[in-house]
């Protein structure tokens, strides 16, 4: 849900955390050059000095900041705070500078993104098969993708363009091209950045994660081991990995982490910091993985499945119950492996406990507003497990959620008009989901599947060697993309249908390609929202961004291709 640009280092992108405001460390440096980061640019061989601190989330409502650090970082006043800057999740915010380069689109990548669109129309025969509305519907979905990848504007702004191009080339009429607007998938997604908005605003999320550095913080291990279970805990009720990750956990670990001494930028920062950031970046996927609604492209992801004919029953229970134990094997070992492979200097804590105590006391008693969200979410999770059986649909029941909240003053209506992720968020997906149920209809996605297919029978591979090969090229191919669901978007249907095509079982199918999409958000710096929020923290190298990422994406792909194998096979999946 976030958009990304390659530009040159006098312009300068900041990282989008769902609207939370973050507080990032001023620096002056001389660059060499520049390293595609998600949504901004983090130039390389740069000289840098930074401060250290997380403003006020979600402006004057959060209760707690790293701006007053206290208890957790009494090494934190040896920083100077420097500006605020405002982020948004599906958008690119420039911070101007006298020398700006004029507003509008980049020349270059809207040029290859058109030009893409152009070739596919033109010049690339088109298939006997296909009608000449299918080819240019094509031609147009190619170069929204190529848009998603190369950021000639914002995300949504681009995507607007392509709806409108679809329209004035009389390729999909007006009610058409914003069928999907209505779709009840992309309002629960809506709705679920609310939620998060809400867990952040009353500052419950912050006083769970605190509760387990209490009870398992004494030593770096454990500590780990809290973050993580607190996250996969709190997952379901909180739809977003990036708010998650910035509202939440980032700074948490900023505040332990300099309390230990352990500073971004710094070689300090290998003492603490860099393993709790990795092992909590890693985890998340996980987390995201295990419950249908704790990230925005699951529910995304079984949308398109439904448009393809694999529609699977009683969603939640059908996600959790499949997730569940390679999901909690990949959760208990993932700390583990990384004490191991990237080890901490401090292998002991004992002061986290008693920090964490000091904070809990400082925060009080749980308000009023933290027991109304406590009471919401368990409604709301209640009713997205058992809606089946009593005729709720899910975006009924978080519009019920929601509802309440307004009611009794958690959230208000400026908290719902300013989450401008929630908006912009409504608008490219929609406009992408849109073109790709008319490119299901109008028979691309069965030709595409078609080929594909054939090419793999000419393999003589059976559908088990089919399903791994596909399932390996739709998860490294997200090195080319800088968003989870601008990925699922361009290529989930496609990939679906080719496993369908060679045999593969459709549930097993979706739901796999589904638990890939949240997997593969920790591969580099710039898959995914959270990346950016866990690189930009300033206390992982990028060389060992990578080098991690692609360990874990190999050791995730073993846990979950070997025990979610048996797992899937014992409940009946194929």
């Amino acid at each position: 849900m976030e958009s990304y640009a390659i530009c040159s280092p006098s312009t300068t992108f900041v990282p989008s955390i769902s609207s939370i405001s973050l507080s990032r460390r001023s620096f002056s440096s001389s660059c060499k050059s520049p390293v595609i980061t998600n949504r901004f640019i983090e130039p390389l061989g740069c000289s840098s000095s930074f401060s250290s601190s997380a403003s006020h989330l979600f402006g004057s409502h959060s209760r707690f900041s790293l701006l007053n650090p206290k208890p957790f970082a009494p090494h934190l006043n040896t920083y100077r705070p420097q500006k605020s800057i405002q982020a948004s999740s599906s958008s690119d915010e420039k911070v101007k500078s006298p020398d700006s380069a004029p507003q509008g689109a980049k020349l270059l990548p809207l040029a290859v993104s058109v030009a893409i669109g152009v070739i596919v129309r033109f010049f690339v025969p088109k298939p006997v098969e296909l009608s000449s509305q299918a080819w240019q519907l094509l031609s147009i979905f190619l170069s929204t993708i190529a848009g998603l990848v190369l950021s000639p504007l914002p995300v949504g702004a681009w995507a607007f363009l392509g709806l409108t191009t679809s329209i004035v080339t009389k390729t999909l009429t007006f009610s058409t091209a914003f069928s999907a607007f209505t779709s009840e998938v992309i309002w629960l997604i809506v709705i679920s950045f609310f939620f998060a908005r809400g867990f952040v605003k009353t500052g419950l999320g912050d006083r769970i994660a605190t509760y387990f550095v209490k009870w398992l913080g004494k030593s770096t291990l454990g500590l780990s081991y809290g973050l993580t279970i607190s996250e996969a805990l709190i997952a379901p009720a909180m739809p977003s990995t990036t708010a998650r990750a910035g509202g939440v956990f980032l700074p948490i670990i900023k505040s332990l982490s300099l309390s230990a001494g352990s500073r971004p930028r710094d070689p300090s920062a290998k003492k603490l910091g860099s393993y709790l950031v990795q092992s909590q970046f890693q985890s998340a996927g996980n987390s995201s993985a295990l419950y249908l609604t704790a990230a925005a492209q699951n529910l995304l992801c079984l949308q398109l499945a439904e448009e393809l004919g694999v529609k699977i029953a009683s969603p939640w229970i059908s996600w959790f119950k499949a997730a569940s134990l390679p999901a909690f094997v990949s959760l208990l070992a993932t700390p583990f492996i990384l004490y191991k492979l990237y080890p901490p200097e401090t292998k002991d804590t004992p002061e986290a406990p008693a920090m964490a105590a000091k904070k809990l006391e400082q925060m009080g008693p749980v308000t009023r507003n933290e027991w109304v969200m406590v009471g919401t979410m368990i409604l709301a999770v209640s009713l997205w497990v058992f809606g089946d059986a009593l005729g709720i649909a899910s975006v009924v029941t978080a519009m019920l959620g929601l509802s309440i909240l307004l009611l009794l003053g958690v959230l208000d209506w400026d908290d719902c008009l300013s989450e401008k992720s929630a908006w912009d968020t409504l608008a490219w997906f929609a406009v992408l989901v849109g073109m790709a149920g008319q490119l299901t209809n109008l028979g691309i996605v069965t030709w595409m599947s078609d080929c594909v297919a054939k090419s793999l029978q000419s393999l003589s591979l059976s559908w088990p060697g089919a399903f791994v090969l596909l399932q390996a090229s739709y998860f490294f191919i997200h090195y080319l993309f800088a968003s989870q669901t601008g990925h699922v978007g361009a290529l989930f249907s496609a990939f679906l249908a080719m496993h369908l095509a060679s045999g593969v079982p459709g549930v097993l199918a979706a739901l796999a390609l589904a638990y890939n999409t949240n997997l593969f958000g920790a591969l580099t710096h710039y898959s995914s929202g959270q990346a950016a929020v866990y690189y930009g923290a300033g206390f992982v190298d990028l060389p060992d961004v990578f080098k991690i990422g692609f360990i874990m994406a190999v050791i995730n792909a073993a846990i979950w291709g070997v025990v979610g194998g048996f797992w899937w096979k014992f409940l009946g999946l194929y």
